[in-house]
């Protein structure tokens, strides 16, 4: 039961994170500012969050689940999949950083440079494609490649 529970947090949290991706790519987008900017940074902030509970439970999955420990660290496709998660956690600094110094102009009539939002969002579609990667794997890993 306990790998049982563990797969599905896990595979929720996932889900999640991508949505939180999705979100931000929604958001972040010329004439940035106001309200939008506050909502941001709080689904920013759920993007932190998650990332860290998907660490938690995929460890927990490493450590607790039925496949044992030896699965994962001696698959070279898990550790695809790790560094396409640690690629995406690199991404996504550039847009928390962007996001928190816009945050920080707190005027409530201060616009975000549209040159500032095209560079956002071509980090968020970086990350987006790489994280498009971590499924992939993951099936792959799953079916003992």
């Amino acid at each position: 039961m306990t790998d049982l529970v563990l797969a599905i947090a896990h595979h929720l949290l996932a889900f999640a994170l991508a949505g939180v991706i999705a979100a931000e790519l929604v958001l972040i987008r010329p004439g940035l500012g106001g309200r939008a900017l506050a909502i941001l940074t709080r689904i920013d902030a759920a993007y932190g969050a998650l990332a860290m509970l998907l660490i938690i439970i995929g460890a927990s999955r490493v450590y607790f689940g039925l496949k044992g420990w030896e699965f994962y660290v001696y698959n070279p496709t898990f550790w695809a999949k790790m560094a396409a998660f640690a690629l995406v956690g690199l991404l996504s600094i550039v847009p928390t950083i962007r996001i928190l110094r816009w945050r920080a102009a707190n005027a409530e009539s201060y616009v975000v440079p549209d040159a500032d939002v095209l560079r956002v969002r071509t980090f968020l579609k970086m990350e987006a494609v790489v994280f498009a990667l971590i499924p992939v794997f993951a099936a792959t890993m799953a079916r003992g490649y």
